[in-house]
């Protein structure tokens, strides 16, 4: 049975340009439901920290300094099948690939300034989760 609880982050670019509230908005027009959110802005140490996997990776270190430039929204969402359908919400990494009325095709820039992140397993939600939120900080 899948886990019903995924990970997301709202990115600098679409924080600074004020898509917060409209994205939140397509999130739980969506049906998932607010567990836990902060916004909060990721230090250097904590962009590369939470972006470990992707380490020797050629696009890291413009990861990780793109996500530490400003504030972020980080939350938690619940839905039946969460992350699967989070992430057919959100669409595909190149908003140019992302099908139309996704998220990532309305407010993302680039695949290197996007608007959205979104856990990609059930296991990885946990641990996203997990960095962000102590267990009093999630409803």
């Amino acid at each position: 049975m899948p886990y019903n609880q995924t990970f997301m982050m709202i990115k600098p670019i679409a924080f600074r340009n004020n898509h917060a509230g409209p994205i939140l908005h397509m999130i739980t027009e969506a049906g998932f439901r607010l567990k836990a959110m902060k916004i909060t802005r990721l230090t250097a140490k904590q962009a590369c920290d939470f972006y470990a996997v992707h380490s020797d990776k050629y696009f890291y270190e413009e990861l990780t300094s793109f996500m530490s430039s400003g504030p972020i929204v980080a939350a938690i969402l619940e839905k039946e099948n969460a992350v699967a359908d989070f992430r057919k919400l959100i669409g595909a990494t190149d908003p140019a690939k992302a099908e139309e009325g996704t998220i990532r095709k309305l407010y993302a820039e680039s695949m290197s300034h996007n608007a959205v992140h979104g856990s990609d397993s059930d296991e990885n939600a946990l641990i996203e989760s997990d960095f962000f939120f102590s267990k009093m900080e999630r409803f």
